[in-house]
């Protein structure tokens, strides 16, 4: 994706609405409540599964830190993208970082779960929990930025 030539906040004023008076850069609300929902049930489940997992504490220590990890640094890639895109300068430094951070997220939690005693399903459990929450923590990034940048330029 190319960036654009100029800033998205001053694309705004341009863009018509829609016949029902809607900005098509905000976003809806189902999709707002979709992506917290997402999210709130990916990392509730996935915390929940950790308190009743038969483990030693330094391992339900690992577990938390690598979604906490995860989520920020996923965060932080949506960001860095989304900037670059807009024209908006991002180190490549910064950029790398986030990817790496990333890419290291799931890769710790693989090669613990890899290595890890316990059932199959249980595995693919955090995995599964993982990812929505990763997934969705990109969603609501991108819900709360589009909403905050229409909602500044609408007043």
């Amino acid at each position: 994706m190319e960036p654009l030539q100029n800033r998205t906040e001053e694309n705004l004023y341009s863009i018509k609405q829609t016949e029902n008076g809607r900005n098509p850069f905000k976003p809806t609300a189902a999709f707002i409540g979709a992506s917290w929902f997402a999210l709130l049930t990916g990392a509730v489940s996935y915390c929940i599964g950790l308190w009743n997992a038969n483990m030693q504490l330094n391992e339900k220590g690992y577990y938390l830190t690598i979604l906490l990890f995860g989520l920020f640094s996923v965060i932080s890639v949506q960001k860095s993208v989304r900037d670059r895109a807009e024209g908006i300068a991002v180190t490549d430094l910064y950029y790398g970082i986030s990817w790496f951070a990333t890419i290291a997220a799931m890769l710790l939690l693989t090669i613990g779960l890899w290595n890890a005693n316990m059932a199959l399903s249980e595995k693919g459990f955090y995995a599964m929990a993982f990812c929505l929450s990763m997934f969705s923590a990109i969603a609501v990034q991108k819900n709360t930025r589009d909403a905050k940048m229409v909602g500044t330029k609408e007043q």
